[in-house]
């Protein structure tokens, strides 16, 4: 049986997280390691300088440590610092929100949290599902009502994912998965391995009320768009398996260009 170590971006009281732990321990040991409080939006960000705490709690007879970090701090301490031994695999999520396209998988905690796992040598898959539109930009009571059985659903086709995973073996030339899930994916939703689509988003911030600024997504421009693409996949209804791999080496076809930097020659 594995020891599976869970985390997320959205914090202790996610509606999505007790669904998905319950689910994953009926496939090994799981191990909780959260953020205190929501971290979305800060990649694999690891904390510097403050003091990070780690607190142990249970939620729902599940005992777990919320930690005042970053996704990819709780990966780390997870990893090394807070158990005897270290964990067979890493899930992340399920991520309230998807994280489809490159300049979402950059920016995402959730995400980050995988590519955290990858450095400390743990395969790792971050689950991230779409909200409904009659949920987004709710919190608290409001958007657990809103979102109804969702979380629930969407934890099987985690489970259901992951176990498939674990029974093969994870493949040695995949570094890590990005799997996402439109809002009312259930196990029947059609499945689908993609690729990360590029994408760019503007401005994320505006003026705030009292000076300064806060941030506001508000637009997401999709570079390509050709077919088997993560964003595709998603937006047509499927749920989208997209494996990574993190190399992030480029090529230099402009001859001249690649002279003059080698050779030290001005332009």
């Amino acid at each position: 049986m594995p020891t599976i170590l869970v985390t997320n971006d959205d914090g202790i009281d996610s509606p999505t997280l007790l669904p998905l732990v319950r689910r994953l321990r009926r496939l090994g040991t799981v191990r909780v390691v959260v953020p205190e409080s929501e971290r979305s939006w800060v990649g694999k960000a690891i904390t510097r300088f403050a003091v990070v705490e780690a607190s142990e709690t249970v939620r729902d007879g599940i005992p777990m440590y919320a930690v005042e970090g970053t996704p990819a701090d709780c990966v780390n301490l997870g990893v090394h610092s807070l158990f005897d031994t270290p964990p067979d695999f890493v899930v992340s999520g399920i991520n309230l929100g998807v994280n489809y396209g490159l300049a979402f998988v950059l920016s995402s905690g959730t995400v980050g949290a995988a590519l955290e796992a990858w450095i400390a040598g743990v395969p790792s898959l971050a689950f991230s599902m779409a909200i409904p539109n009659d949920a987004y930009g709710l919190t608290g009571a409001r958007r657990i009502s809103a979102l109804g059985t969702r979380p629930e659903a969407t934890a099987v086709v985690a489970a259901e994912i992951t176990e498939t995973i674990l029974g093969i073996g994870f493949p040695g030339d995949v570094d890590a998965f990005s799997i996402n899930m439109p809002a009312d994916a259930t196990t029947e939703t059609p499945r689908q391995i993609t690729r990360v689509t590029r994408s760019r988003y503007g401005p994320l911030f505006v003026p705030g009320p009292e000076g300064g600024y806060l941030h506001r997504f508000q637009t997401l421009t999709v570079d390509d768009e050709a077919d088997g693409g993560d964003i595709d996949t998603v937006r047509r209804g499927a749920v989208a398996i997209t494996p990574l791999r993190l190399d992030l080496s480029g090529s230099l076809s402009n001859e001249r260009l690649r002279a003059a930097l080698e050779e030290g020659v001005r332009a």
